[in-house]
């Protein structure tokens, strides 16, 4: 029986997706032409990783790179750290070379948010294996890709074009045993860029937890 999480979410929805630890944008100020959408490139950012370190998406051309959005106190990423899905679908695409990115967008003082030392203690209790964890607690980046729920996905090709954002899987629900018959569409993506084929869905609706942006 999979665990339970040890931070319980205090709400949850279902939404549809069309310098310390704070993320900025690399280019111009933030505008709705600047945000990421499939088939156009990927909104430029950097952003502190849980060590400290700025890390940029321009960094990893030539790379296929995979957005995670996350919150600890979620129960629907917890189907996917529970069951062991999410550490899974980390180590199987890094093992091929592409580079796999967590990111936390809550605010301060709301479900979700991770200071260095929690973000940590998240990888080792559910053993996870992303490149990098990255900090963006001013909601910057998860904004540029339209993150809305937790888990939000993005699959970013070597060219650096967004090839696909939405949700995980196509099983909106909490319960891991759904993992084995859903169908996961950020391996679907993946294995298309790496076969050399289309991707054929590039944007579903997200489901999970709302993600907790600063508001002020």
């Amino acid at each position: 029986m999979a665990k339970p999480l040890l931070r319980l979410a205090s709400a949850v929805a279902i939404v549809g997706v069309t310098s310390t630890g704070a993320a900025y944008l690399t280019g111009p100020a933030q505008s709705a032409a600047a945000r990421a959408q499939p088939g156009a490139p990927a909104a430029a950012f950097t952003a502190r990783d849980i060590a400290g370190k700025a890390v940029s998406i321009g960094d990893y051309r030539g790379k296929t790179v995979i957005l995670e959005w996350t919150n600890n106190g979620c129960p629907f990423v917890g189907k996917h750290y529970n069951s062991g899905n999410m550490q899974a679908l980390q180590q199987r695409f890094t093992g091929e070379g592409d580079v796999w990115l967590t990111i936390a967008s809550s605010a301060p003082g709301n479900e979700g948010y991770v200071t260095p030392d929690e973000a940590r203690a998240d990888i080792a209790r559910w053993k996870a294996a992303p490149s990098n964890y990255l900090l963006d607690p001013d909601g910057v980046v998860g904004r540029l890709y339209d993150a809305r729920a937790t888990p939000h996905m993005v699959v970013i090709d070597r060219a650096g074009v967004v090839a696909y954002m939405g949700a995980i899987d196509d099983k909106p629900s909490t319960n891991p045993a759904d993992v084995k018959t859903a169908h996961n569409y950020v391996a679907a993506a993946l294995e298309a860029l790496a076969a050399g084929k289309p991707v054929a869905v590039s944007a579903t609706r997200a489901y999970g937890c709302s993600v907790k942006y600063k508001t002020s």
